[in-house]
């Protein structure tokens, strides 16, 4: 079988690329692949038998001297240490292919860089739109934002999108003016892969001129989920990051207004302010904190509908799969990636982005539905990820990315 080396930030279960990201590197052993890894040092990261070849861990917020904090400035924009270590093991494994996923800002695009010097074709993900914009979410302040495609990408400086800091701010805007004009993206994929149908839209919007783009929707495995619960409780749920472009204001607000009952799980750093507006409206909503494995799937198969009510470019979110598996519809908000997951009436509904008197009628709707109406639709969510978002047509997808870019791949 093949050789792939798998590259990636975290090499732990951080966010949904990461999950990704590790998921791919069991299913491809379980497939016979010889698979490698490259991932940042990090005391969270799952065991691998090449952490000795891991770059040195960036963590930014941490308390860093002055000069360690100049110094990682400098790997944003290339890592000199991971190009260095990836091309070691590259030397080693002699992989026929390097799949990366999320790189920037600790191991930096000099790891596929080192790769392509080495003969080595790259296949790249885009699970967010760095590679367009600086700040990476096409957010500013707080707001869906594209000026950097037409006012220039000096925008992200003049609008301090990179957390509100004009020093932050200007650093992305540095790395991506460098990566732009040596085209450190840009020459050194052979393909990008989009998630969504709407991250492919919207890199060609905005002129990508590199790699072509290869849509392969993500997928779940249903083999490490628990067995779907049709059966509607009476609280809907959302679970991920507490985070403000995930729309929670808006959920909870919704929720007050349409007097249903709401679990919130996880952790972040809108949860005090979520705290004090359900205390003031007497709201019935439940905390339930950080959960994971069995724990976080009991919660969402007891709950009614699975709700993401984000207010920024999601790409094509994990969480929607999983409710589905779990045999729960989901209510989405009608933006970016979102939407294309949703079958309205048969799977759940969407809402207005960013309108919590639209999020409430839903809401309000399907609390009034009919449980078997609910139950129905749950079942159709599991027959659609039965049917499209498997592990096996997700690695057909794979597999006919990576024969594109020279890889003897059987089938």
């Amino acid at each position: 079988m093949p050789n792939i080396l798998l590259v990636n930030s975290y090499h732990y279960r951080r966010g949904g690329a990461d999950v990704v990201f590790l998921e791919q590197a069991k299913i491809m052993r379980r497939m016979g692949w010889n698979v490698a890894e490259f991932a940042m040092q990090h005391p969270k990261n799952e065991p691998s038998s090449y952490s000795d070849f891991f770059s040195e861990e960036i963590e930014y917020g941490h308390d860093y001297t002055a000069i360690d904090k100049l110094r990682h400035a400098g790997k944003v924009i290339y890592s000199f240490e991971a190009a260095k270590k990836i091309t070691a093991l590259i030397e080693r494994e002699k992989p026929d292919v390097v799949h990366a996923h999320n790189l920037y800002h600790h191991l930096s695009p000099s790891v596929i860089h080192a790769a392509k010097k080495c003969g080595v074709p790259v296949v790249y993900t885009a699970h967010d739109l760095k590679l367009l914009c600086p700040a990476i979410s096409m957010l500013s302040n707080g707001n869906v934002c594209e000026d950097c495609r037409t006012k220039g990408r000096s925008s992200v400086v003049r609008k301090r999108c990179q957390k509100g800091s004009l020093a932050l701010s200007a650093l992305v805007y540095v790395e991506s003016t460098f990566h732009a004009m040596t085209g450190m993206y840009r020459d050194t994929i052979d393909r990008l892969i989009t998630p969504s149908r709407f991250f492919r839209d919207k890199f060609e919007q905005w002129g990508w001129s590199g790699a072509p783009i290869e849509h392969v929707p993500n997928f779940v495995d249903l083999e490490t989920m628990p067995a779907p619960r049709f059966e509607p409780g009476d609280r809907f749920v959302y679970f991920g990051r507490l985070s403000r472009e995930k729309g929670l204001v808006t959920l909870v607000d919704a929720a007050i207004r349409a007097k249903v009952r709401l679990r919130l799980v996880g952790t972040g750093p809108v949860e005090d302010d979520l705290r004090r507006r359900v205390e003031a409206s007497g709201a019935d909503v439940e905390f339930c904190g950080f959960r994971k494995g069995d724990e976080l799937w009991s919660l969402v198969q007891g709950g009614r509908a699975v709700v993401l009510a984000s207010e920024w470019y999601e790409n094509a979110p994990l969480s929607i799969l999983e409710g589905y598996a779990c045999g729960k519809p989901v209510l989405g908000a009608r933006i970016a990636g979102i939407p294309e997951m949703i079958r309205p009436g048969e799977t759940g509904d969407v809402f207005e982005s960013g309108s919590s008197e639209d999020l409430a009628r839903v809401l309000r709707a399907y609390a009034d539905l009919p449980d078997d109406a609910v139950a129905a639709q749950g079942r159709a969510a599991r027959a659609w990820v039965q049917r499209d978002f498997t592990v096996e047509r997700h690695m057909a997808g794979l597999l006919d990315v990576y024969r594109k870019v020279g890889v003897k791949v059987a089938g």
